[in-house]
């Protein structure tokens, strides 16, 4: 449930959420645009990690459209109906990504299907983890000051981009540069383990503040 801060009048919280919905913005064309690149390149490589960070970046604009959707309009009351929604939206989001890394990954290590070298996802991830950080902490800051759970969950999902990001780059890196195409399902596991847990977390709504 939604407290707002102590002392916060109806036209601070009117100015946050006007933010919000211009960061959710911000976020859903980025993520559409990464989740193509990554999708794509995920395809043409066989790369699970690929595959999964594009995933993961699907589930990020279901999470900001859902952010979007509850501060639609004035309604204050609204909004706060609207938030365990969007917070459960966001968690099965996280689950059905976690499913899907898990049975990919398993099915690489297992010797179906090697994956092969990408610049491109490598040029996607090491941008990912320079633009992500900075729409993380604008997120949560407002966030918190509006004392939305939602939307810090949904904070916490772009910051978890930043670290797949880096997960990503090194999977990537060391299959081009060393061979090591075990690297990249193992990548895309650990993508699997962090979505499980930030899924639990938005699902009991302990993302706020």
């Amino acid at each position: 449930m939604t407290t707002l801060p102590v002392g916060a009048s109806p036209a601070r919280q009117d100015v946050l959420a006007r933010r919000i919905r211009l960061l959710v913005a911000a976020t859903i064309s980025y993520n559409v645009v990464e989740a193509g690149v990554a999708l794509a390149a995920g395809v043409v490589a066989s790369s699970t990690a690929l595959l999964g960070f594009g995933l993961d970046s699907v589930v990020e604009v279901a999470s900001a459209a859902g952010v979007a959707w509850q501060f639609a309009g004035r309604d204050h009351q609204r909004r706060e109906a609207r938030e365990r929604t969007a917070l459960r939206v966001t968690a099965l989001s996280f689950f059905a990504l976690a499913a899907f890394v898990i049975v990919d990954a398993v099915r690489a290590l297992a010797g179906d299907g090697e994956a092969q070298h990408s610049p491109a996802g490598i040029v996607l991830a090491a941008v990912s983890l320079a633009v992500m950080p900075v729409l993380s902490v604008a997120q949560r800051r407002t966030g918190r000051q509006l004392g939305s759970a939602s939307a810090v969950a949904d904070s916490k999902q772009t910051l978890l981009c930043t670290y797949l990001s880096g997960v990503l780059l090194l999977g990537l890196i060391a299959n081009a540069l060393i061979g090591w195409s075990w690297a990249d399902p193992i990548a895309g596991l650990v993508i699997a383990a962090v979505a499980i847990r930030e899924g639990r977390e938005a699902w009991k709504g302990d993302a706020c503040c």
